[in-house]
């Protein structure tokens, strides 16, 4: 085994990974099983599927709930090396007409769930002195989207969120930085495009609707998303923290 390929063997380590069920989660949850990890997967609703990774069916965004499990998961595994906090959710809709419901769910999955897992993982960081964390959080919290309001206000407060979980934790040798997708190939953003199954629209841009292409010319895979992860769990990426890894094909441009 060669130094590059050492730094991608995670024999021995724990990871949490939350929205394992599907999409980037899933994603995610399966590379790092691959590369030897043992993988512990968070999520509402897992398919009838057989997952090659630990599940557990939980509601992130109930802060009992969240509590619950996680003191569950530590009794058989007290260390965690990783934590991918890769859980999310898209509701549209015009600022003037979203709903309350709308509008909390967004934040409830998207930023408190974050903050409730985090939290409670905290002093599993701090006494053994080293750990990872990893947030998918979107290039939509830095473009502004039409009928995407909650979910891009979202994703900003997510990436301010991490950034200051970094900066607190730095002390204790934990690492903490961001993965931003654009769009990516998901059964989310399926349901998103409809009869425009390959996205040409969203590769193309739409000026109406003050959305940039994408230079590279295609839609990022879930494993495109994977990757970038692995890396910032990675020991190449040891000296990495309190950053934003924008994984978008260039769409976001200069912004």
């Amino acid at each position: 085994m060669n130094h590059f390929t050492s730094q991608f063997n995670f024999e021995h380590k724990v990871i949490w990974v939350t929205g394992a069920g599907r999409g980037i989660g899933l994603a995610i949850a399966q590379t790092f099983t691959q590369l030897g990890a043992t993988v512990v997967g968070f999520d509402c609703q897992f398919g009838d599927q057989d997952y090659p990774f630990i599940c557990h069916d939980v509601d992130l965004s109930q802060h009992a709930e969240t509590q619950r499990v996680c003191q569950q998961v530590l009794v058989t595994h007290p260390v965690v090396d990783v934590l991918v906090n890769s859980a999310g959710v898209l509701r549209l809709g015009k600022l003037a007409d979203l709903s309350i419901t709308q509008w909390q769910r967004c934040f409830d999955v998207n930023v408190s769930s974050v903050f409730y897992l985090t939290q409670a993982l905290i002093p599993v960081f701090k006494r053994q002195s080293h750990g990872v964390i990893v947030n998918i959080a979107s290039n939509a919290a830095r473009l502004p989207r039409m009928n995407m309001g909650a979910y891009c206000a979202s994703k900003a407060a997510l990436q301010s969120l991490s950034h200051c979980l970094a900066l607190e934790l730095a002390e204790f040798g934990v690492r903490c930085n961001l993965v931003s997708p654009g769009s990516t190939n998901t059964q989310m953003l399926q349901e998103l495009l409809g009869d425009d199954i390959d996205g040409n629209n969203i590769i193309a841009g739409s000026l109406a609707l003050f959305k940039n292409g994408i230079p590279l010319g295609k839609l990022a895979s879930a494993q495109d998303i994977a990757n970038s992860v692995v890396f910032l769990a990675s020991d190449l990426a040891s000296h990495i923290s309190l950053q934003n890894l924008v994984v978008d094909g260039g769409a976001t441009l200069s912004a």
